[in-house]
C-alpha cells in the first residue's frame, strides 16, 4: 500500500487490510449496486468501489420514472419493453415506498399523422423527415403496451378522450389539443435513496463476505491486479479478484482504459432537466405527468414531483472528457415545451430552483439518431493475464433504471458461470429496503404511524418520515428520539438535526454534498441554500469529526456541487 496521507478512511482501510475478493465491482450506480446485491445474496465474496458517491452519476440524473418504455415499441424493442413492464410491476410491489403508480397523459394535436412514416422511421433508424405522432399511432402503441401488462399487471389500462373531455379534466391545456391519452407507469420518487436501499440490503445479506467503499477509484492495472485509490487521501492498494465487473456506466471505456484494456463500447447521450417551484404549473398538471412529443419530435415531460415540477429532457451527443452541464440553450428548450402544452401559464428562469444533467450509458451508435439508440443492455467479457493468474473482465454496456434488477441478475448469472457456482437465491419479488413491510392501505399506514409515534416523535413527523424512508423510518425515528439536541432546521424545517446526524453516521456520508444532493431532497426542492448548507454542516460536524476549517471547506464544496450542472459563470444558488 502506498500513501499520500496517513489518515485512511475505515471503508478503504478494510479494503487495504484484505486486498482480495472473488469479485470486484467497479461502479456504484444502480446497475453496479444491483450486481453487488445479487452476488451478495449468492454468498459470493464481493467488493464494490465507486469513484464518487453512491448513485452520484447517471443514476442521479434520471427522469424519475420506472416505465416500460412505450416509445421503444417504435424501435421494435419488444423484448426490452416486456422486460421493463415486468420489472415495473415488480418494483411497485417490492419498493412501494419509492415506486408508485404514475398517471401519465399524452396531449395529442393530430389524428392520422405519423401512421405511414413510423415503419419507415424504424427501417431507416430515425433518419429522414419526422412527422408528428397522431392519435391513431399512439392508440396502437398503447394497445400493445397494455398487452404487456396482462397476467400480473399492477396498473390500469389506458383511456382515450377527445378535446371536450380532455379540457374538462385539464382546463389549462392548449385549446388546440384534439385528444388526450392517459395511461399508467411508475413514479420513482427518490432514485438516490432507492439505490442506497439496494446497497444497504447487499451489505446486510452478504455480512462479512462483502465490502463497499465510495470515493475509491480504479486507476491502474499492474500484473493482473487492479490498483484502487482513495480519492480522499491518495492512498493506493493493488487489489486481486477472479472477476472484475466494470459497471461504471458512461465511464465504462474510461475505466477499461485505466485497466489497460481499451474498449470503444460506449456512446452515451446527455440528458438534462430543470426543477421549477411554480404552484400554478403544478396545479395545471392535476397530479399527472405530461409526456409528449415536442415540435422537433423529441419525447419530453412535465412532471409534478415532491411539490415541484420536473421538466426534461434533452438527448445530445456528449464527450465524456467535457463537463456535464445543463446549458442555457437546453433551458430555453424546456421553457418552450411548457408553452406548447400550457400556453397560458407564464414560466421564467426565476422559477428554476434546481437543474441537473447526466449521461446515459448507451452503446456506441455511429450515425444512428440518439432517439433510436437502444436502451437495452449487453455484457462483454475479456480475459486479463497476470502473475496472479487469469482475471475475467466483465463490462456492462447500457441499462436503465427500470431494469436494474434484471440487469443485475443477468450479470450475476454470467459471473456465477465463470466462478462455477450455482445460483442459490433470486432477487425477483424480494422487497427492497424500506419497502419491506411498507403499509399498503390507509388503515395500515395509520396503524404503523400510531405505533411509531408512542415515543418522543409526534405523529405528524412520523408520517413524514414514513413517506421519506419507508419502514426504515423506524431507525430514523429511534435516532431522533434518542438525540436530545434534535431540532428542525431553521432554513429547511422539514428536516431536523437529529435526522441528519443519523444519516451522516449510518449512510456512508463522506462530504456535505452527499447529504444535500443524495441522502435528502434539499437540492432537488431548491432548499440547498448557503444558509441550509451551513446549518446542515454544523449539525453533522460532530458525527463526522469535522473541525471549523473542514466545515467551511465542505460548505463551499457542496454549494459548487449543487451548481455543478450550471454553465460558467455559475448561476446563483436559488434562494
Amino acid at each position: 500500500m502506498t500513501s499520500a496521507d496517513s489518515s485512511v478512511r475505515p471503508a478503504f482501510a478494510a479494503l487495504a487490510a484484505a486486498p482480495r475478493a472473488e469479485v470486484l465491482v467497479i461502479g456504484g450506480g444502480v446497475n453496479g449496486l444491483a450486481v453487488f446485491r445479487d452476488l451478495a445474496l449468492q454468498g459470493v465474496e464481493v467488493v464494490l468501489v465507486e469513484r464518487g458517491d453512491f448513485a452520484g452519476g447517471a443514476s442521479a440524473a434520471s427522469s424519475h420514472m420506472i416505465h416500460g418504455g412505450i416509445r421503444y415499441l417504435e424501435n421494435g424493442e419488444f423484448r426490452l419493453v416486456h422486460e421493463a413492464v415486468t420489472e415495473r410491476n415488480d418494483l411497485l410491489r417490492t419498493a412501494p415506498h419509492y415506486v408508485r403508480p404514475l398517471q401519465t397523459t399524452i396531449p395529442i394535436f393530430a389524428t392520422f399523422s405519423g401512421v405511414l412514416g413510423a415503419p419507415f422511421r424504424f427501417l431507416r433508424h430515425g433518419q429522414g423527415r419526422r412527422a408528428e405522432r397522431g392519435a391513431i399511432l399512439i392508440k396502437i402503441g398503447l394497445v400493445i403496451y397494455d398487452s404487456f401488462s396482462r397476467g400480473g399487471g399492477r396498473v390500469p389500462a389506458h383511456a382515450f378522450h377527445a378535446r371536450r373531455r380532455s379540457l374538462q379534466t385539464q382546463p389549462d391545456l392548449n385549446p388546440a389539443v384534439k385528444y388526450t391519452a392517459t395511461y399508467w407507469d411508475g413514479s420513482l420518487v427518490d432514485p438516490e435513496r432507492l439505490a442506497l436501499d439496494v446497497l444497504t440490503d447487499a451489505l446486510r445479506d452478504g455480512g462479512s463476505r462483502v465490502r463497499a467503499a465510495n470515493y475509491v477509484e480504479a486507476v491502474d492495472a499492474r500484473d493482473g491486479l487492479v490498483v484502487l485509490r482513495d480519492a480522499e487521501t491518495g492512498v493506493e492498494v493493488p487489489f486481486a479478484a477472479s472477476v472484475v465487473v466494470n459497471a461504471s456506466g458512461p465511464w465504462t471505456d474510461v475505466t477499461n482504459a485505466a485497466l489497460e484494456q481499451p474498449t470503444r463500447y460506449m456512446g452515451g447521450t446527455k440528458g438534462s432537466h430543470i426543477v421549477l417551484d411554480h404552484p400554478e404549473l403544478l396545479a395545471a398538471t392535476r397530479g399527472r405527468e405530461m409526456f409528449f412529443e415536442h415540435r422537433d419530435g423529441r419525447i419530453v415531460l412535465i412532471y409534478p414531483l415532491r411539490g415541484r415540477v420536473l421538466v426534461g429532457t434533452s438527448d445530445l451527443e456528449h464527450d465524456m472528457s467535457e463537463p456535464i452541464l445543463c446549458t442555457e440553450a437546453e433551458v430555453d428548450y424546456f421553457l418552450g415545451l411548457i408553452g406548447h402544452v400550457f400556453p397560458r401559464i407564464p414560466v421564467s428562469r426565476e422559477q428554476i430552483v434546481h437543474r441537473f444533467s447526466g449521461v446515459r450509458p448507451l452503446p456506441g451508435h455511429g450515425d444512428l439518431a440518439p432517439g433510436f439508440v437502444s436502451r437495452d443492455y449487453r455484457v462483454e467479457e475479456t480475459e486479463v493475464l497476470g502473475s496472479a493468474g487469469r482475471t475475467r473482465l466483465v463490462s456492462v454496456i447500457g441499462g436503465k433504471w427500470t431494469t436494474f434488477r434484471a440487469l443485475g441478475e443477468r450479470v450475476t448469472d454470467d459471473v456465477l458461470a465463470i466462478l462455477r457456482r450455482p445460483r442459490t437465491a433470486t432477487t425477483r419479488h424480494r422487497p427492497i429496503g424500506g419497502g419491506a413491510g411498507f403499509p399498503r392501505t390507509e388503515r395500515a399506514r395509520q396503524q404503523w404511524v400510531a405505533e411509531q409515534a408512542r415515543g418522543a416523535v409526534p405523529r405528524e413527523r412520523v408520517a413524514v418520515l414514513l413517506e421519506r424512508y419507508g419502514t426504515r423510518a423506524a431507525a430514523v425515528i429511534a435516532a431522533i428520539g434518542a438525540d436530545p439536541a434534535d431540532a428542525p432546521l431553521g432554513s429547511a424545517p422539514g428536516y431536523s438535526t437529529g435526522e441528519l446526524r443519523h444519516l451522516a453516521a449510518t449512510e456512508h456520508v463522506v462530504h456535505l454534498e452527499d447529504l444535500l444532493l443524495r441522502r435528502t431532497g434539499l437540492a432537488f426542492q431548491g432548499q440547498a441554500t448557503p444558509e441550509a448548507a451551513a446549518e446542515v454542516a454544523a449539525a453533522v460536524a460532530p458525527v463526522l469529526s469535522w473541525d471549523a476549517a473542514r466545515v467551511e471547506a465542505e460548505v463551499a464544496r457542496a454549494l459548487r456541487a449543487v451548481r455543478a450542472a450550471y454553465p460558467a459563470p455559475a448561476s446563483p444558488v436559488p434562494a
